[in-house]
């Protein structure tokens, strides 16, 4: 009976997918990020599994990450409390969620000992959004207010007509809003909810509207590294979710995606890409993190299969409770352990012409190998909507002394001003990155 009812579960989060094409992957990585095709990745545990968490040193005074020739990197802010996301409005207003993993009891005193407390300062989280504006127009944000508070681990933000909505880890709000505020009294609607609960290990909900206004959608990772606590612990996450703008019309637009933080549109079409991080513990090179076109309905493996139709070893057991439909193998892998988050395609016009409609991606960095990797912003050229060439190190300085595993910070949000310039997120650095092309 139990094997029945996780049966049914499954089979209803599956209901919206279809049959998708399979494709061998876009590109292969460089020599720096450890990218794979699909037919050519290393066996499972061909390298044991590391626990390398980094030690951040911060910044000292003048210091900040390197970018190519011909770009400035520049505070826009700083003295936050761990801004995680970023979201930027039509009139130039910045809003920073400031929110963190909250760990409790027995999971706190582990992340202590095995120095993960340290490198992702998890324990405390500020539960808040925050407006910024540079209102002087020198490049820094002097001005700071304290938009809404209390909230439950906000990450994504949107505004859409009169209404700002958030993503707290267990619901998608929405709160009276109108341009140029800079309180939020309003106490909010609560428009669907939300998995939580115990096992929620990866907390974000990412927002993001389509072109036309009428759709939201909403990132939900999975609750654990490979559904180690169970089946029904998983129903409704690692997937995307759409929904009406007033949180009706649920339903799961694509899945197996382990932890979709980054969603963005490729400028001059209607499709659907994400940065998808990947599950660990499985060797140095195995999973790599990725960058795909989402597909309607698309099955892209977890937990069952990993980067294509590679069956995951720790499911074998579960095998008949996978979807009965291939799985679509992601375009760009952007290198194993890197934690791939945010996603932006450059739409401004103020950089150089080799990155207009490309694909900027953020990398927290790993933990989970020898010798570590992320920690730096890559750049995926694109033409026509796709790809055109293998990702490419775009913010760098991160890492302080690979050796010694220690790092400055860690890249997480991204956005763009109305000028054109980038913001970056340091989450453990409380600073936010002004990347300007002069």
């Amino acid at each position: 009976m139990k094997v029945t009812h996780r049966l049914l579960l499954w089979s209803l989060l599956w209901t919206a997918c279809h049959a998708s094409k399979l494709n061998p992957g876009s590109y292969g990585g460089s020599a720096t990020t450890k990218g794979y095709r699909a037919d050519s990745l290393p066996a499972p545990y061909a390298t044991p599994s590391a626990m390398n968490y980094s030690r951040v040193i911060g910044w000292t005074n003048g210091q900040t990450p390197v970018a190519p020739a011909g770009f400035t990197v520049t505070r826009f802010a700083d003295g936050l409390d761990h801004p995680r996301w970023l979201y930027v409005a039509d009139n130039g207003d910045v809003f920073v969620a400031e929110s963190n993993k909250i760990l409790k009891g027995i999971k706190k005193a582990g992340a202590k000992i095995s120095r993960k407390i340290k490198t992702q300062h998890y324990g405390e989280s500020a539960n808040r959004i925050t407006l910024l504006r540079d209102t002087n127009k020198d490049g820094y944000a002097e001005q700071h207010y304290l938009l809404r508070k209390d909230l439950n681990q906000p990450f994504g933000m949107l505004v859409s007509g009169d209404h700002f909505y958030v993503g707290n880890t267990d619901a998608l709000m929405r709160f009276s809003y109108h341009t140029g505020d800079t309180i939020i009294r309003d106490t909010g609607v609560k428009l669907l909810s939300l998995p939580a609960g115990e096992h929620n290990q990866h907390w974000t909900r990412s927002l993001l509207q389509d072109p036309s206004g009428r759709k939201l959608y909403i990132g939900v990772g999975a609750g654990t590294n490979v559904a180690e606590k169970g089946l029904d612990n998983e129903v409704g996450r690692a997937c995307i979710l759409e929904v009406n703008m007033d949180g009706s019309g649920e339903h799961v637009y694509a899945s197996g995606l382990r932890n979709p933080v980054g969603m963005d549109w490729a400028p001059g079409t209607h499709q659907l890409w994400a940065a998808v991080n990947e599950r660990d513990e499985l060797g140095d090179e195995l999973v790599p993190d990725y960058l795909t076109a989402v597909q309607p309905g698309g099955f892209y493996g977890w937990p069952f299969y990993y980067y294509g139709s590679h069956p995951e070893p720790r499911m074998e057991k579960e095998m008949a409770m996978a979807p009965r439909q291939p799985v679509i193998t992601p375009d760009v892998p952007l290198g194993s352990h890197t934690a791939s988050l945010g996603l932006l395609f450059y739409r401004g016009k103020s950089f150089p012409s080799k990155y207009h409609h490309g694909a900027f991606i953020t990398q927290h960095g790993s933990w989970n190998r020898s010798v570590i990797s992320g920690y730096k912003v890559v750049f995926v050229p694109f033409q026509n909507g796709r790809p055109a060439g293998p990702p490419e190190d775009f913010l760098t300085g991160f890492v302080a002394n690979q050796t010694q595993s220690e790092v400055h910070g860690r890249p997480v949000g991204i956005a763009m001003l109305p000028d054109g310039d980038l913001l970056i997120t340091d989450d453990v650095s409380n600073v936010i990155w002004r990347i300007h092309h002069h």
